[in-house]
Parts: C-alpha cells; structure tokens; sequence
C-alpha cells in the first residue's frame, strides 16, 4: 500500500511542502549510507498530545552523529522546536518522527567532508508490525543473517547504514511467511530483532540481551525496564542462547515503532501458552498507561506538543 505523504516537512531550517524536501543522486549519504537518525512517537494524552521522550532521542541522534564524525548543523532545542513545529503544521493528532541527518551534496570518497543536511518528517503510524499484533502477537523467526561483529560497525549508533542488515532480516522472515526476524550476534547468542529489542519472560522475569550482543540501546527497551523495576519485577540484562526462545514462558519485541510487540511463537515453536502472557499484558499495561494517565511520568518522559 502506498503511504500517503503529509503536507509537509522541516528540512535544513524550515517548514515546506514535503514534495521540496529533496536530495541531489551524488549526495554521500546515498552512496555512503552515512546518516544517522531517529524514531519517535508523539501520542494523545489527557493532557493533550505529547512527544515520548523526545529530549532523550535527540541526545541519541547526536551521539550517533558523534560517532561517525558528523557536524550537526542545528543545536538539540532548534531539532525539539522543529518536531513540534511539524506536528502542528500537519495537524497531526498523534505522529511518528522521523528526524535524520546526512551528509549531502560537497564531496565524493569516503572521508569527503560535505555539509550535513538536517530533515524531520511526521506523518501518523499505527502499530508498525500489523493491525492487531499488539493483542494477538506475532509469530517470529530466528534469521539467517548475523548482526555485526564488536568493532567493525558501532551498534550503539542508529545510523542509516546499520539497517541494511535489518533489511536482509525483515525480507527473509517476510518471505518465509513470518511477522519479523530475530538476529544473533556473530557469537551466536541472542542480539535484537531486525528493528527492535527482545525480551524474554522467565519464571515472572524479564530477560534481554546486554547492549554488549550488538544490538541497538533502544529508548523504548530502557523505559520498560525502568517501568518493569518500578512495578516489581526483576530484570536481568545478560547473553542468552537461541534456545531460549523456545523455552522462555513468554515472549516480546519493542521499540518505538513496535512499541510492545507480543511473540507467540519462534520457528514454528509456540512461545508459552500461545498467546500474549500476563507479564507481557502489565508491561503493555504499564507503558501505554503512560499516555491515557493510568502509569504516572515520574520521570518527566512525555514533552508536550
């Protein structure tokens, strides 16, 4: 299905028709991959609408640019102001962001020095995985493509290059007929979904991979746990095997595309009963309580629009 663009975009300063936001074909970051970016969810509170953790992804998107040396041309409050800016200018009720940075047009060769050209987009989302995943769960597979290596491409940075290895995940379990992919890390252990963190439930803990597994630090994965801790629950950040997938009472994916993903089976083996498990049921519970006012902000997360 074709998505339907928004009226418009904030590109390198300014609000405009989202048709003008263009990229010449010899900029560096379309041959290089080199560009980092961000995903963020805005939703409709009681309060009004208000952006999840917005501060927090945009130090993120810095870091990242960091990493790979790239100058970013706007400082953090001019990239907050823009994502409100956007929002109100489509009258978005509820949004995805999508801010990215990319070297552009300037120079050619891999440590060319070219501006960095500066774009965030918004447009409305649902969950990103299905219609009715976030109730019914998806069922998953492990992937024949391994994440990268330590120290050859830093996981800790999203940057845009990153993804063609989520790419390569999400085609083949597509193809092979399942909701998403699940990635191990070149040592064989559990790593992250082509796109989102995991978490497995083991005897009423949560279970997920450390930042160490070459996997992506995701703002959403830290939130649950905080949110998880809060309620009561243990949480355990250490290597996992595959089979664990197979044997965990329950099963989920997050991020904030994905937001709380349920699995209900890994290979064609049922995860626990089948269905979404009740740890996973007051996670949902607990995170999506942050936005209808059921799970108080107590760390100050939603920024208003």
């Amino acid at each position: 299905m074709a998505m339907q663009y928004p009226p418009y975009i904030w590109h390198n300063g300014a609000i405009k028709p989202w048709a003008e936001a263009t990229v010449h074909v010899m900029a560096h970051g379309l041959h290089y991959g080199s560009s980092v970016f961000e995903g963020i969810r805005s939703y409709a509170t009681p309060n009004g609408q208000a952006i999840f953790r917005l501060t927090d992804h945009l130090k993120r998107l810095y870091a990242s640019a960091k990493i790979y040396d790239m100058a970013m041309p706007y400082d953090l409050p001019t990239l907050a102001r823009a994502c409100r800016d956007v929002i109100t200018a489509n009258g978005l009720e509820k949004a995805y962001l999508r801010p990215i940075a990319y070297r552009g047009l300037g120079g050619f060769g891999l440590s060319a020095d070219t501006p960095t050209d500066l774009a965030i987009a918004a447009w409305q989302m649902g969950p990103y995985l299905g219609a009715d995943v976030l109730d019914a769960g998806i069922d998953a597979c492990v992937s024949s493509w391994q994440r990268f290596a330590p120290n050859t491409i830093p996981a800790g940075a999203k940057a845009g290059g990153n993804y063609l290895s989520g790419q390569l995940v999400a085609r083949e379990a597509r193809r092979l007929g399942f909701g998403e992919g699940i990635a191990l890390a070149s040592t064989g252990l559990l790593s992250e979904g082509a796109g989102e963190n995991l978490f497995l439930v083991i005897n009423g803990e949560l279970h997920t991979p450390p930042v160490s597994a070459a996997l992506l630090n995701g703002i959403t994965r830290h939130s649950l746990i905080l949110l998880a801790q809060d309620a009561g629950l243990r949480v355990v950040e250490r290597d996992l095997p595959r089979e664990y997938l197979y044997l965990c009472d329950e099963l989920f994916m997050c991020g904030t595309a994905a937001e709380v993903t349920p699995i209900r089976s890994v290979d064609g083996r049922q995860v626990g009963s089948g269905k979404p498990g009740p740890v996973t049921r007051r996670i949902q519970e607990l995170f999506f309580g942050l936005f209808d006012g059921r799970t108080p902000d107590r760390y100050g997360w939603l920024d208003p629009v």
